[in-house]
This record gives C-alpha cells, sequence and structure tokens, in this order.
C-alpha cells in the first residue's frame, strides 16, 4: 500500500465540501426566486430559510471537525504513519460526515445526526492516538 492512498479519503471529503457549497447555493437561490428570502438576507444570515440554514450550517460544519481530519491525514503521511488500519478509519471518517451530512440537508433528524457525528468524532480521535503513538515510537 502507498503512503499517498491517504489522500483519497482527503478527496473525497473535499468533493463532500464542494457538493453542499452546491446544494447551498441552490437552496439560497431558489428562496430568493420563491419569494421566500430576498438576497440583501443572506449578507447577514440571521433570517434565512430553514432549508438553506441547514445546509450552510452542514457547510459550517465541514470546517470544524474535517480540519482535525485533514491535519491528523497529513502529519500521518509526512512520519510514514499510514496503513490500512488508519485507511480505513479514515474512510469510515469520510463515511460518517456524507451520512451526517445527507441527514443534516434532507431531514436534520438530530437523532440520526448525533450518532454519525459521534463516529467521526471517534474515528478523528483514533487516528490522533495513532500519531501519537506513531511519534512516540520514532
Amino acid at each position: 500500500m502507498s503512503n499517498t492512498a491517504i489522500f483519497w479519503p482527503l478527496i473525497a471529503q473535499t468533493v463532500l465540501i464542494y457538493a453542499i457549497y452546491v446544494v447551498a447555493s441552490k437552496r439560497r437561490k431558489s428562496a430568493v426566486l420563491s419569494g421566500k428570502a430576498r438576497a440583501s438576507q443572506f449578507r447577514i444570515p440571521t433570517d434565512e430559510p430553514e432549508a438553506s440554514a441547514t445546509a450552510i450550517r452542514n457547510l459550517i460544519n465541514q470546517f470544524e471537525l474535517p480540519f482535525l481530519f485533514y491535519v491528523v491525514c497529513v502529519i500521518l503521511y509526512m512520519v510514514n504513519g499510514v496503513n490500512y488500519p488508519v485507511l480505513m478509519l479514515a474512510w469510515i471518517f469520510v463515511g460518517s460526515r456524507i451520512a451526517h451530512s445527507w441527514v443534516h440537508i434532507t431531514t436534520n433528524a438530530l437523532r440520526k445526526r448525533r450518532p454519525l457525528f459521534i463516529v467521526g468524532f471517534g474515528v478523528n480521535a483514533i487516528l490522533w492516538l495513532w500519531l501519537v503513538w506513531v511519534l512516540l515510537r520514532a
């Protein structure tokens, strides 16, 4: 396995971010065209229609926990800490983020969203612990 395999989950996470940008943009445009919102409402979105607000909130989420994911993956690459279990964990993280985003921008059901977030949170923590282990052994 090539150490660079760790970049594929990063690319997939980035594709998710771009997809959420598209969804958010379409929802905002639709809100304006349908008369549910005025374009000026999006300057400081304190009064945004729910459909676009959830997409925007999900987009913001993609720059919180995933930021730590990007960092740990790049560092693991740099210290030659990538192996099959790490790669599997990285894909589980991305899968949890995709599922979390899907729930967030469709039903926004917290009972489904929260467990998906916790999976990603836990997997990310394991990746950081693995990095600590690799560094301690160096």
